[in-house]
């Protein structure tokens, strides 16, 4: 029992490492993360309830998870192909086009779940 939980930490220090590589390595990180906590700013500002939020979390929790997905397909085809392949760059262009479909719909999601009540805070602070 002991080894088990021994192995499963030493999992988690994996992910976290694999976590901070991206958060390293990849620009496109940043930008999730900046738009990640001005989601979650602007959720906890307009007061959502808890459905809006489940809905929020885990379409940034989508978006996040497509930017490791498509980190690590770099790196493996980068392993396996150093030299330029034309299929190797398919592989990498598939790879960001799905961080770009989770992105554009993350940006769908926010807009339906936060655009209404920001609309009628802003409106009610202007007025």
């Amino acid at each position: 029992m002991k080894a088990f939980f021994i192995s499963r930490i030493r999992s988690f220090g994996y992910a976290f490492k694999g976590w901070w590589h991206v958060i390293k390595t990849q620009q496109n990180a940043w930008i999730h993360a900046v738009f990640s906590v001005l989601v979650v700013l602007m959720a906890a500002w307009l007061g959502l309830p808890a459905r809006d939020w489940a809905v929020l979390i885990l379409t940034i929790t989508v978006v996040w998870a497509a930017e490791f997905i498509n980190t690590a397909i770099e790196a493996v085809l980068d392993l396996a192909s150093p030299d330029i392949h034309p299929l190797a760059g398919v592989g990498k262009d598939v790879g960001a086009a799905a961080v770009l479909i989770a992105a554009l719909a993350s940006i769908l999601v926010g807009l339906l779940i936060l655009g209404p009540p920001l609309w009628a805070k802003l409106t009610a602070l202007l007025n």
